[in-house]
């Protein structure tokens, strides 16, 4: 499983979600970092909603085999701890 962060330089929201992402360790998913000042859809798309956080899977029986599925998930609170980051991480991991 992969998170992807879309993110921005100088975003204190951005760089304190991915500091508590990469603090979890009882869930196992890559994290990737997409910066939306490199495209400009992802800028277009997301200059004033950052950080924007979506889940990324292969998907078997429902999708074509080897598709690869992008589904955005509702942003934490800025005040939300690990903990509380890694509870929501897991209930939409179980769907």
């Amino acid at each position: 499983m992969r998170l992807i962060l879309y993110s921005k330089p100088g975003c204190h929201l951005c760089e304190g979600l991915q500091e508590k992402l990469e603090k979890i360790q009882n869930l196992s998913f890559e994290l990737e970092i997409r910066d939306i000042t490199t495209r400009e859809d992802w800028f277009g798309a997301y200059e004033y909603e950052v950080p924007v956080l979506y889940l990324s899977n292969h998907r078997g029986a429902e999708g074509r085999e080897g598709e690869i599925i992008e589904a955005p998930l509702p942003r934490p609170s800025p005040r939300a701890s690990v903990q509380q980051l890694e509870q929501m991480l897991r209930k939409y991991l179980a769907n």
